[in-house]
């Protein structure tokens, strides 16, 4: 087994009715953690995951505890198989799954914490003011260039890949910027479908309480290299990680940045451990000379374990 191995972490849209089922059937320890994340939360997750309604899912308070949760089912079972990470990252919300991969946070912790940072997010912008968008096919300065001249709230949420950024802001400011985008030559501007403006100056109101409810949890230092989505860097003491962790619900993700530094540093091997496969594709388009893989379900799991042996 490869020593390069670096863990990524879904975020937020990769959820989907009936996710994790197949390893919580067949494997003792995924079913031991979604049992246990039962126990801990104030609703039927395993229902809610394995039977919808979708939309129930796909509201933040929800998909937030449920991502962390089958993301966890999945690395158990990658244990069980003898796969370890030498590194961890998460997007966004994945963030959470790789503190917890790191040993940063118990799986009780942050899923006490993730089911809050959705609460807390499902309320910032309970008027609906704020949206996201994805741009494809116009590089990150161009983006950025035309998101000076817009009047309003609206920023770069994700910096995804070389030809792939996120906007999030006031849906006025975000509509906007679709026609002069499009304008300025971006292949497609596409509506994303989210309850707020994530990763934006809107999420400002949700910031304060998540930042008491991070202060008061026990972090520990990382056990093995973790790159921030708002540093794009390795953060290692736990007061350093919590700084990062709070600035992150209303800066941007530099997810590309993230990928690069594990490349400079010699990684050659990432899968992306959680549902769907939104961070793989992710690697095709910043750099097809590194090998992704994705494990959600048996066939996953399968595919990845004969390729890696």
């Amino acid at each position: 087994m490869t020593n390069d191995l670096v863990f990524l972490f879904s975020g937020q849209g990769s959820q989907y009715v009936g996710m994790g089922k197949e390893l919580y059937q067949n494997f003792e320890e995924a079913k031991n953690i979604l049992d246990k994340a039962d126990q801990i939360l104030d609703f039927d997750l395993k229902e809610m995951i394995f039977a919808g309604p979708e939309a129930k899912l796909n509201n933040t308070k929800n998909t937030q505890p449920a991502i962390y949760t089958v993301s966890a089912m999945v690395k158990a079972v990658l244990k069980a198989k003898g796969l370890q990470a030498a590194a961890v990252a998460g997007h966004s919300l994945g963030e959470y799954s790789a503190l917890y991969a790191a040993g940063v946070l118990s799986f009780e912790a942050g899923l006490k914490l993730v089911r809050l940072r959705g609460q807390l997010m499902d309320q910032a912008d309970p008027e609906n003011n704020g949206t996201m968008a994805a741009v494809i096919g116009l590089e990150a300065k161009k983006v950025e260039k035309v998101l000076r001249e817009i009047e309003g709230i609206i920023t770069v949420a994700n910096y995804n890949s070389p030809t792939q950024v996120v906007i999030s802001g006031e849906v006025a400011a975000v509509k906007k910027a679709q026609a002069l985008l499009t304008e300025k030559g971006a292949k497609r501007v596409i509506n994303l479908s989210v309850s707020g403006a994530f990763h934006s100056p809107l999420m400002e109101p949700a910031k304060e309480e998540l930042k008491k409810a991070i202060e008061e949890v026990e972090f520990k230092d990382a056990q093995i290299p973790l790159i921030a989505n708002v540093e794009a860097d390795y953060v290692k003491e736990s007061s350093e990680i919590k700084s990062a962790l709070i600035k992150q619900l209303d800066n941007s993700v530099r997810w590309l940045e993230t990928i690069e530094k594990f490349k400079t540093d010699g990684y050659k091997n990432y899968i992306e451990v959680g549902p769907g496969r939104v961070l793989k594709g992710l690697m095709r388009r910043i750099d097809r000379s590194l090998k992704a893989y994705n494990v959600e379900d048996q066939k996953s799991l399968e595919k990845t374990l004969k390729k890696l042996k």
